[in-house]
C-alpha cells in the first residue's frame, strides 16, 4: 500500500511543472522578439529622416551655390531665383502663412523695406502655402514683398529646410525657419539656422553689411 501511494503523488506534481516550465519556455522569448522588433521598426524611419535632413544642411556651405528653382508667388506668377542677379537675396523658409510667429517675421520685414532696398536686397519668403493662402496673407498684413509657393517642399528640402520637427511630444516633418543670403552671383553668404522673429529683419541687414 505505501508504495502505490508514493507513485502517485510522485507522478502528478512532475507532470504539472513540467507542463508550467514548457508554456513559460515557449510564451517569453516569443513577447520579446515581437517587442524589440516592432521597437527597431517605429525607430528606424526617424533614424533615415533625420540623417537626410542632417545632410541636406550641410550641402549649403557659405560660398556654395544656392540652389536653382522656379516657383510661383502670390498672385500665380512664376519667379525664379536667377531673376535677381546682380541683387542680393534673403531667401527664407517659414512654417505657415498666417500664424503667430510668421506674421511677426513677415511684418518686421515689410517695416524694413526701405532700409532693404537701399542696400540693394530682395526678400523671397517660401512655405508649402498654397497661392491663394499667400495672397490672403499678403492683403491681410499688407505685405510688399514676394511670397513663394513649395507645395511640393521640394526647393525647402534642396536647401536643408525640410525637417524633423518637435511640438508638445508629438514629431512630425515639416518646414524648419532658416534664412539664406545669397550675393549678387548666386553664391550663399550667410546661413541662418536659428532665426529670432524679432529681430530676422536687422538681423539680414547686419549680415550683408558684413560682407
Amino acid at each position: 500500500m505505501a508504495k502505490k501511494t508514493t507513485k502517485k503523488v510522485t507522478k502528478k506534481p512532475v507532470k504539472k511543472v513540467a507542463k508550467k516550465v514548457s508554456k513559460n519556455v515557449a510564451a517569453k522569448p516569443a513577447k520579446k522578439v515581437t517587442k524589440k522588433t516592432a521597437k527597431k521598426v517605429a525607430k528606424a524611419p526617424k533614424e533615415k529622416v533625420k540623417a537626410k535632413a542632417v545632410s541636406a544642411v550641410l550641402k549649403l556651405a557659405v560660398g556654395a551655390a544656392a540652389p536653382e528653382f522656379t516657383l510661383e508667388d502670390q498672385n500665380g506668377k512664376k519667379i525664379s531665383l536667377k531673376d535677381f542677379r546682380g541683387k542680393k537675396v534673403v531667401v527664407y523658409f517659414y512654417p505657415r502663412a498666417m500664424t503667430p510667429g510668421c506674421t511677426v517675421q513677415a511684418c518686421s520685414l515689410r517695416d524694413s523695406s526701405a532700409d532693404l532696398k537701399k542696400h540693394n536686397i530682395v526678400v523671397l519668403g517660401i512655405s508649402a502655402d498654397p497661392v491663394k493662402k499667400l495672397k490672403q496673407f499678403e492683403e491681410k498684413d499688407k505685405l510688399n514683398f514676394t511670397l513663394l509657393s513649395d507645395p511640393d517642399h521640394k526647393v525647402c528640402e534642396a536647401y536643408g529646410s525640410w525637417g524633423l520637427k518637435k511640438f508638445m511630444g508629438r514629431e512630425f516633418m515639416g518646414i524648419l525657419r532658416q534664412s539664406f543670403l545669397i550675393d549678387e552671383s548666386g553664391k550663399i553668404t550667410h546661413v541662418m539656422s536659428k532665426v529670432d522673429t524679432k529681430t530676422h529683419h536687422n538681423d539680414v541687414l547686419k549680415a550683408f553689411s558684413h560682407q
